[in-house]
């Protein structure tokens, strides 16, 4: 029985297409299949904010920031806590993964026409010692043309291969086995699905019009997590994490289902790591959705007071930016599923940034003029559209209102007012000296020392209580889904391996469905900025290695 192709990519995200450009490099032929529609090119990729992790960069270097691959690795391997016996690939890639980020990452993109925004943002920062969790500086690139202008080059490479007649593409296409011919994984099969105009990111009609069988010497599976299907990222949910939200928000469309990782698990790949994920706590309603229970997560400043469901601050380190998952862990222990943010307008104005491509149209769009303008607004449009008309806002020039709004957001009023204008109005005593016992106070001074943040990401301190400075904001946040940190066991070559640890035959992984190279390259947490380029280094890695290996 004759090929269909040389290799079958599963999946046309940001790893998919990577992995698609190298073959048609080394001249091989590709079917790249998706079950979504061809205007969804580019998957997840498309939404994201582009966000990459670079260490020792031109424009860290231009910002006085000193970093090293030492520096990198430090914080790697602090975050990640590898502490089981089936981390031995996933810290392999770690490893890997931080020589390419303080390496050839740069200049590979440089060279494809990637260019970046020059202030450099610094997520995650940990807050604990050296060893522990978070980045010691700041890291996080911000792709110019956000997701979108990180997926150009790739989408721009598989369409010459397409123009070259080595690619097909083949949408709407649905994988449901995987099949074996002499020992080997060469056969995929499913159900073709009827053809669907809905735009990016809606849902697409499931009604099958036919089935399909294809073969190849090679299988590469790019098909993404599980943040879609909330039934299967309950059933994973760590008891680390507590109880499982009952209440979820969705950072990613409904397709994002995770059915491929079983398909290639029942194949006799294996699938590590399930517990280990990456969902976001300062999640809010989308008031302009694209999809089911679609979300947008808050990037936020170090200043917003952050406080449990009864108006508690949360304990230190958790402040906005530091500790996703150290957040999400406290969240779960006070039995209620949504926090608060409280602020004030010049809080708001400088230091609320909205993940997205959608919402960043400035950056999207590469407009310069967008962004000067977005820096003289008292507020951001984006942010001021979830202002005034987002579920989870509330905005009032007094203390009393803003509470009474809190409250007729929540099932019971669980916010009394004098208690929260005591913690802000102790809060504001210790913004007097720049010295302080307060630890969030000391952060946002600290922040304020990097220009970066000075610049655009850290307000001046001032007390949140001066009506100079209002009007009073309460943000209701949501947790909200987002990245699977585990998945298919993979080597270095992005070779899916089976329990024994022998490499499946023929078969590939990449992307969030290898947990980003490896099947959990990220460990237990993540230091962000590093999702896409986990598509990037793991698809470039599945795509030359299994060029290699098809004759």
């Amino acid at each position: 029985m004759a090929y269909d192709a040389d290799v079958i990519v599963i999946g046309a995200g940001l790893a998919g297409l990577a992995a698609t450009a190298e073959l048609v490099d080394a001249g091989r032929r590709v079917v790249l299949l998706d079950q979504e529609p061809e205007q969804s090119l580019g998957g997840q990729a498309h939404w994201s904010f582009g966000g990459l992790f670079f260490v020792d960069s031109p424009e860290q270097r231009r910002l006085r920031i000193k970093d090293s691959h030492a520096l990198a690795l430090q914080d790697w391997m602090g975050t990640a806590a590898f502490d089981r016996p089936e981390d031995h690939w996933p810290r392999k890639w770690a490893e890997a993964y931080v020589d390419f980020a303080a390496g050839e990452k740069r200049s590979w993109l440089h060279g494809q026409g990637v260019r970046f925004f020059p202030v450099v943002g610094w997520a995650e920062r940990g807050g604990y010692d050296a060893q522990g969790h978070g980045n010691s500086v700041p890291r996080f690139h911000i792709t110019w043309g956000t997701g979108p202008g990180l997926l150009a080059p790739f989408v721009r490479r598989v369409r010459a291969g397409v123009a070259r007649g080595l690619v097909e593409l083949r949408f709407r296409h649905r994988v449901t086995g995987l099949g074996r011919s002499a020992g080997t994984v060469d056969t995929v099969t499913g159900e073709i699905l009827e053809p669907s105009g809905v735009e990016r990111g809606r849902a697409s009609s499931r009604e099958v019009t036919g089935t399909f069988e294809l073969r190849a010497q090679a299988v590469i599976v790019t098909s993404g997590g599980i943040g879609g299907n909330h039934d299967l990222v309950r059933a994973n949910w760590p008891e680390r994490l507590g109880t499982p939200p009952q209440k979820m928000i969705s950072g990613v469309p409904a397709h994002v289902d995770g059915k491929m990782l079983g398909i290639t698990e029942a194949a006799g790949a294996h699938l590590i790591n399930r517990d280990r994920m990456w969902h976001y706590t300062e999640g809010i309603e989308n008031w302009n959705p694209i999809w089911e229970r679609h979300g947008i997560r808050i990037l936020p400043g170090p200043s917003s007071l952050w406080l449990d469901a009864r108006g508690d601050r949360l304990p230190v380190p958790l402040f906005p930016g530091f500790d996703t998952l150290g957040t999400l862990h406290h969240i779960m222990s006070t039995g209620y599923d949504h926090t608060w943010f409280v602020l004030n307008q010049r809080v708001i104005g400088k230091e609320f940034t909205l993940s997205g491509s959608e919402q960043n149209p400035d950056l999207t769009g590469k407009s310069v003029r967008g962004v000067i303008d977005r820096a003289r607004a008292d507020v951001p449009g984006p942010v001021k559209a979830f202002m005034d008309h987002g579920v989870d806002f509330v905005v009032e020039k007094d203390l009393g209102a803003l509470v009474r709004g809190m409250n007729a957001l929540t099932k019971e009023p669980l916010i009394d007012e004098a208690a929260l204008r005591r913690t802000l109005a102790a809060r504001d005593r210790e913004i007097a000296n720049p010295f302080t016992k307060d630890l969030q106070v000391m952060a946002i001074r600290g922040a304020r020392k990097f220009l970066g943040d000075r610049l655009i990401r850290a307000v001046a301190p001032h007390r949140l209580l001066d009506p100079k400075a209002g009007p009073l904001i309460a943000v209701r946040l949501n947790i909200l889904t987002r990245k699977t940190l585990g998945g298919l066991e993979t080597d270095l070559s992005s070779r899916v391996l089976t329990e024994g640890g022998e490499p499946l035959p023929g078969v590939y992984a990449a992307g969030e469905a290898a947990g980003f190279g490896g099947g959990g390259v990220h460990g237990y947490r993540s230091l962000e900025g590093t999702f896409l380029g986990g598509c990037l280094f793991s698809g470039r890695a599945a795509g030359r290695a299994a060029a290699r290996d098809v004759s």
